[in-house]
């Protein structure tokens, strides 16, 4: 299986990882002691962390992007730490090509804690099946490793991964501060605890302000301004080719899961679900119908070539001006108001997910990663304590500030008032996550959103109708999860404890 797929392995070199940051410490010999923990903490800092032409454009001072209440660094008792730990070692699988930037994030933590961390470099495109085969040995080469999040049913499931849940109560890690959909998604699977969330995606909307300013005669209004899907139909074929080389809306169709990331986005607003209670696929419905219809609709007004798109040429079309209005991720807000990566500087806004008429408003929680440790470590408790650091929230904070793609779960982060002047969408961001829609973390997850996207392709090309490609997904999906042992009496995954996850805005007051 070709794994090269997460969109952090597609961002800028020396940006996708959180531990890609600057520091400016150097190792010291163990045997010489450790360094007061206030004072690497103290660096630890937006002055030392975030780009200075990033700070520069926004005005930033060293105030902190996040609630230091709330950022595990800053309350976990470290001498209790050293106590532990100190003088040991930690094996951290990470992709080859993050190798030296990841290195050199991880010496403030090694400072802090006194653990000894092993690089284990693993090539990006083969990264599932070198974990996969490591871990059936029963003997990984690593401790901790940071994979992306569909995988987690893959690896908990069969028992590949350590339960981190007393060691969460133990160190008092703030799992309350994570949003449901991350902690749930990324972190749980049959009710256990075996992951801490760490890029934490969501797919949005945005429009170029300039030009439905235009169409509206006034300005952007976040709810009101695309308030339905149909009136994003209306919008996009409005400004198509308002300027030449300029499309109505960019999508995301290209086969596999690219395709099905863009059809669970819109399908998840007419209320579509995967599966039944009994893991049945039933996306063919009448729901999952309305998803793929409305692509089928957006088609003539999107972007050239958009049925074999997926991240890196919407990213690029985007940021280089060619759409008008854009459904993809929460970092096409950041990234598009940064002069190093973008043509359209304050010529953007980010709405909020425009709504569908007898549907749900259901943002969708889709892709991500997460951090997770081998059930066969020999430091688990050090793995957990390493992921701890690297997935806190002052360092997931400042990945935003730096408009890396590297993405913040908790909502002490994304309500924070200081992050939301360097961050345009951060307040429908952070309302979005209250509702998110996810798909559940099954063993196989990665085949069924491969098998699911080629046939909505053959749709988006005209090669079967959208029936035809739906009913042809359903029939591989239950061959996929029959192959991982469902449907025999003893599930891998329980649906009752999946359940929760997968839409969490039940019940909830909209924000719009």
């Amino acid at each position: 299986m070709n794994t090269n797929l997460t969109r952090r392995s597609v961002m800028l070199a020396g940006t996708a990882s959180a531990a890609a940051m600057a520091s400016p410490w150097v190792r010291p010999a163990f045997s010489q002691g450790l360094p007061d923990p206030q004072q690497i903490l103290d660096d630890i800092s937006v002055e030392k962390y975030v780009r200075a032409d990033y700070r520069e454009l926004y005005g930033m001072t060293n105030d902190p992007l996040w609630d230091p209440d709330q950022d595990w660094i800053r309350t976990v008792d470290w001498e209790a730490v050293r106590q532990a730990q100190s003088g040991k070692t930690v094996r951290f699988a990470i992709g080859a090509a993050d190798q030296d930037s990841a290195a050199e994030g991880l010496v403030p933590f090694e400072q802090l804690s006194g653990i000894q961390v092993e690089l284990v470099p693993i090539p990006d495109d083969s990264l599932y099946d070198k974990a996969l085969a490591e871990f059936i040995s029963g003997n990984a080469s690593f401790d901790a490793i940071q994979f992306f999040s569909p995988w987690m049913g893959d690896f908990a499931a069969p028992g590949f991964l350590a339960p981190l849940g007393d060691y969460a109560a133990e160190w008092g890690l703030p799992l309350g501060d994570f949003y449901d959909t991350f902690r749930l998604n990324y972190g749980y699977v049959n009710g256990v605890m075996y992951g801490i969330p760490f890029d934490c995606d969501i797919q949005m909307v945005h429009v170029r302000k300039r030009y439905m300013e235009q169409l509206l005669g006034g300005e952007v209004d976040r709810v009101n301004s695309v308030p339905t899907y149909a009136e994003l139909e209306r919008v996009a074929k409005e400004l198509h080719k308002i300027e030449p080389g300029v499309a109505g809306v960019g999508l995301i169709a290209a086969p596999g899961f690219w395709a099905t990331y863009t059809w669970e986005h819109l399908a998840a607003q007419h209320g579509m679900m995967l599966f039944d209670e009994n893991w049945e696929p039933i996306f063919n419905d009448e729901r999952g119908m309305a998803g793929l219809e409305q692509i089928l609709r957006l088609a003539p007004y999107s972007n050239e070539g958009y049925a074999g798109a997926g991240w890196p040429e919407n990213r690029a079309a985007w940021l280089g001006g060619q759409l008008a209005t854009n459904i993809s991720w929460q970092d096409s807000a950041t990234q598009g108001m940064r002069p190093d990566q973008s043509q359209i500087v304050d010529d953007l806004v980010t709405i909020y997910e425009p709504r569908v008429e007898g549907g749900r408003w259901a943002p969708p929680n889709i892709a991500g990663s997460t951090s997770c440790v081998a059930a066969s470590s020999q430091n688990p408790e050090g793995a957990f304590l390493m992921l701890a650091f690297l997935t806190t929230a002052s360092i997931m904070a400042m990945n935003e500030a730096n408009a890396n793609g590297v993405a913040p779960g908790y909502k002490s982060v994304l309500n924070n008032a200081k992050l939301g002047e360097v961050s345009q969408g951060l307040k429908v961001w952070a309302d979005s996550c209250e509702h998110a829609w996810c798909s559940p973390r099954v063993p196989g997850a990665f085949p069924i959103e491969q098998a699911i996207g080629n046939e909505i392709n053959r749709a988006v090309v005209g090669q079967i109708s959208a029936k035809e490609a739906l009913d042809n997904a359903v029939a591989a999906v239950r061959e996929i999860m029959a192959s991982n042992g469902f449907y025999a009496g003893n599930d891998p995954v329980d649906y009752a404890s999946t359940a929760p996850g997968l839409y969490t805005g039940e019940g909830k007051p909209l924000p719009i």
